[in-house]
C-alpha cells in the first residue's frame, strides 16, 4: 500500500450531491448562529448555479423553521455577465435574489453586486471600489465556489493568475457552451464577465469549492491531485490554508484512493472488486486478462487479492473474471428464445417481451441505447418509447423561426388566413426578442412539438410501432418557462405508473446517468423508481417477473467492471444508430447543453461504444465494432 493519497487539498466525499448540499449549509448557517450571538455579521461570497439549489434550499428552510437571521449577513457576488444592459436581468444576481435573497430576512443594503450594466470606461475603477469594499468588511469569511469544466472558478477561466484581482475576462469556449442553455438566441449569449480574481478568492478565510457529478470527476483529478498551474485555475487552492473541496462519490471516481482503492487500503474483494482490479491490471500491464501471471499480480500492488480471495493461482481468478465478463455480452437484449439462458443477462421467457425505453429527453433513447433498441425492434419484441419530457429548452429561438418560415412560404397550400399569417408573425416577433431563457406557454409548446416530430421520425425509422411512442409532458419540466423544474408531485408519478399500469413491461430501460447540467435525468429517473415503488406497494405481481435496466451515453457511459449487459454492434448497426439520432435534426451541430464534451452527441455516442468494444477486445474477449452497456438495478427491495 502506499504510504500516502495524492490529493493537495482537503477532499470531503459525501454519498450524495444532497447530503454534502446540506453539510455545506448547515457549516454556513453555524457560523451565522454563532456570530449572531457575538453580535458579528458574517460575509459570504456567493454566485449562481444549480450546485447550490439544495445548499439555499436548507439556508431558507432554517431560516423559516429554525430561526436562522440573516440581518447581518453581508454578500458579495462572485461574478456576473457583462456587458448586460440597465433594462435587461442580470441572470446571476436574478438566480440568487429568487433563490435565496428574496427568502430570508437579509438587508438590501448588505447585499453587494457586481454593475455589469456600467460602461466600459468606468469598468477599472467599479472592480476597484469592489475590492475595496471586501477589504472594509475585513474580507469574505466564506466564498462558496463551484469548480467549472475548465477548472474555473467564478469566472477565472485557464491562464487566469494568482494575484488576480475583481476585472472583466473573456470567457472560454466551454464555458460559452455550458451556458448557452439559459439563452434562447446564439448570438445572445455572453461573452465576458466580471469576476473577483483568483487573489480576491485566496484572501477569504474559509473556501468551500463543490464538485458534484461524474462529469465534474476529470477535472476535480486535475485541481486535487496534479501541480499548481494557470491552465486549472482552481489548483490555486492548494495554496489556501482553510479550503474544503467537498463532493460526491461520483465526482471523486478519478481520485486515486477510488480508482485505485487497494493502492491505499485493504480492500474487501468482492465480486465488483476483484473484476474491477483484474480489468484495471490487464490494462496497465497491456495483457489480457487469461495472460496475467502471479508476477503481475504482486508487482503491481495486487497480491493482497490473489491471498484474500479462494483461488489459488492467477490462472483460477483470470478464467473466472474472463468467463464472467464473457457472460455479460449477448445479441438478444431482451432474452434468445429457445436457448440455455443460465449464462446470459437476460432470461429466454418469456416471449416475446413487452419493453418500455423510458427517454428524459426526446433523443437520449437512440443516442444512449439506439442499437440495442434497434435489436429489441428486430427481435419482434413489444417495445415501447416513453419520452419524459418535452426537451424544448433546448430548441434555440432561430430553429422556431425557420419553421415559421416555411409556414409563411406555404401558406396558400395549407390554405392559411391573414389572420393565421399574423398570429404567426406576432410569435416570430416574440422570439425575436426574447433574449433570456425565460418562455410562454406558447413558444414551450412550439418547441416541444419540433422535438416530438422529430423523436416520431426517428422511431419510425427504427420501425417502431406508432402506437407504442408515448409523449409524457412530466409536470415538474414542462409547468415553469425557466431552466429551473419544480418538484416531482403526484402528478408526474401518476403519469408513470398509468404507462406502467397498461403495459405491465417485462423490461424498463432508463436513463443511469445523470450529470445533464439541469438534472432532468436524474429527476426523470426519481420519478421512475417513485412510481415502481408505489405499484409494488399496491401489490402488483407483473413487478416480479420485470427487470429494470440502466443506460447511459449522452453524458458519460458506465465502466466495463460495472456491466451486467453488453450488447455488442455490428457496423451497419452503428451507421444505423447514427442516422437515428440525425433524425434530431435541431441538435444536430449545436449542442444546447454540451456540458464538458465539445462534440455533437452522436460523435460522443459512437467514441464510448467504439471505446467499450476495444476494452473488451483488449482484455482478450471478441473484437466487436461497438458495444452499448447496461447496469441492472434491483427494484426488489422497492
Amino acid at each position: 500500500m502506499l504510504d500516502r493519497i495524492t490529493e493537495k487539498v482537503p477532499i470531503t466525499i459525501h454519498p450524495s450531491a444532497e447530503i454534502g448540499s446540506i453539510a455545506i449549509a448547515n457549516e454556513i448557517a453555524n457560523l451565522i448562529r454563532y456570530r449572531n450571538q457575538e453580535g458579528e455579521k458574517v460575509v459570504l461570497g456567493l454566485t449562481s448555479g444549480t450546485s447550490f439549489i439544495t445548499i439555499f434550499e436548507e439556508l431558507v428552510r432554517q431560516h423559516k423553521e429554525s430561526n436562522l437571521s440573516f440581518k447581518d449577513v453581508i454578500i458579495f457576488m462572485i461574478d456576473e455577465y457583462y456587458p448586460i444592459d440597465k433594462q435587461d436581468i442580470r441572470p446571476h444576481f436574478s438566480w440568487l435574489k429568487s433563490h435565496l435573497f428574496d427568502k430570508v430576512n437579509i438587508m438590501p443594503e448588505n447585499i453587494h453586486c457586481i454593475d455589469s450594466s456600467i460602461d466600459e470606461k468606468d469598468v477599472a475603477e467599479h472592480c476597484h471600489r469592489y475590492e475595496q469594499e471586501i477589504e472594509a468588511v475585513g474580507n469574505i469569511d466564506i466564498m462558496l465556489l463551484n469548480i467549472g469544466l475548465t477548472g474555473s472558478i467564478g469566472f477565472n477561466e485557464p491562464g487566469s493568475q494568482f494575484f488576480s484581482k475583481t476585472r472583466v475576462v473573456s470567457l472560454s469556449e466551454i464555458t460559452i457552451k455550458d451556458i448557452s442553455c439559459y439563452f434562447n438566441n446564439t448570438n445572445s449569449i455572453p461573452t465576458r464577465g466580471i469576476t473577483m480574481g483568483v487573489g480576491t478568492i485566496l484572501r477569504a478565510k474559509k473556501i468551500l469549492l463543490t464538485a458534484w457529478g461524474d462529469g465534474k470527476s476529470a477535472i476535480v483529478e486535475k485541481a486535487a491531485e496534479e501541480e499548481i498551474s494557470d491552465y486549472v485555475p482552481a489548483s490555486f487552492l492548494q495554496e489556501h490554508n482553510n479550503v474544503d473541496l467537498v463532493i460526491d462519490k461520483e465526482a471523486a471516481s478519478k481520485l486515486s484512493r477510488t480508482k485505485l482503492p487497494w493502492l491505499y487500503n485493504k480492500c474487501e474483494w468482492n465480486r465488483r472488486m476483484q473484476r474491477r482490479a483484474v480489468i484495471w491490471l490487464a490494462l496497465k500491464t497491456k495483457k489480457s486478462i487469461l495472460k496475467l501471471t502471479d508476477k503481475d499480480y504482486f508487482d503491481n500492488h495486487l497480491g493482497d487479492l490473489l491471498e484474500s480471495t479462494e483461488y489459488k493461482t492467477s490462472y483460477d481468478l483470470n478464467i473466472n473474471i474472463f468467463n464472467d465478463l464473457q457472460h455479460t455480452i449477448t445479441g438478444w437484449p431482451g432474452g434468445k428464445p429457445n436457448a440455455d439462458d443460465s449464462q446470459r443477462p437476460e432470461r429466454a421467457l418469456p416471449y416475446p417481451k413487452k419493453v418500455i425505453v423510458f427517454s428524459p429527453h426526446p433523443d437520449d433513447d437512440v443516442i444512449s441505447m439506439g442499437g440495442t433498441l434497434c435489436r429489441l425492434v428486430r427481435q419482434d419484441h413489444d417495445v415501447h418509447v416513453a419520452y419524459q419530457t418535452s426537451g424544448h429548452h433546448a430548441v434555440y429561438n432561430d430553429d422556431v423561426i425557420t419553421f415559421f418560415d416555411f409556414i409563411k412560404i406555404n401558406k396558400e397550400m395549407l390554405n392559411l388566413s391573414d389572420e393565421n399569417i399574423d398570429i404567426v408573425n406576432k410569435l416570430t416577433d416574440k422570439l425575436k426578442y426574447n433574449v433570456n431563457k425565460v418562455e410562454d406557454k406558447d413558444i414551450a409548446k412550439l418547441k416541444g412539438y419540433i422535438r416530438r416530430g422529430e423523436a416520431s421520425a426517428a422511431c419510425r425509422y427504427i420501425g417502431m410501432k406508432e402506437e407504442n411512442v408515448h409523449f409524457l409532458n412530466l409536470p415538474f419540466y414542462e409547468k415553469t418557462g425557466t431552466m429551473e423544474k419544480e418538484q416531482i408531485s403526484d402528478e408526474d408519478i401518476n403519469i408513470v405508473m398509468n404507462l406502467l399500469e397498461s403495459v405491465k413491461p417485462h423490461q424498463i430501460y432508463a436513463a443511469g446517468d445523470f450529470d445533464d447540467p439541469n438534472g432532468t435525468h436524474k429527476t426523470c429517473f426519481d420519478v421512475i423508481v417513485e412510481a415502481i415503488r408505489r405499484i409494488r406497494q399496491n401489490g402488483a405481481t407483473w413487478l416480479n417477473d420485470c427487470i429494470l435496466w440502466l443506460y447511459r451515453g449522452a453524458w458519460n457511459d458506465f465502466y466495463v467492471y460495472e456491466t451486467d449487459m453488453a450488447v455488442p454492434l455490428s457496423p451497419d448497426e452503428v451507421t444505423t444508430k447514427r442516422k437515428a439520432i440525425f433524425k434530431h435534426q435541431t441538435q444536430k451541430d449545436v449542442v444546447a447543453f454540451p456540458g464538458s464534451d465539445s462534440r455533437e452527441f452522436w460523435q460522443r455516442a459512437e467514441e464510448r461504444n467504439r471505446k467499450t468494444a476495444s476494452t473488451y477486445d483488449a482484455l482478450g474477449l471478441a473484437d466487436y465494432q461497438a458495444i452499448e452497456l447496461f447496469v441492472k438495478y434491483n427494484i426488489s427491495d422497492l
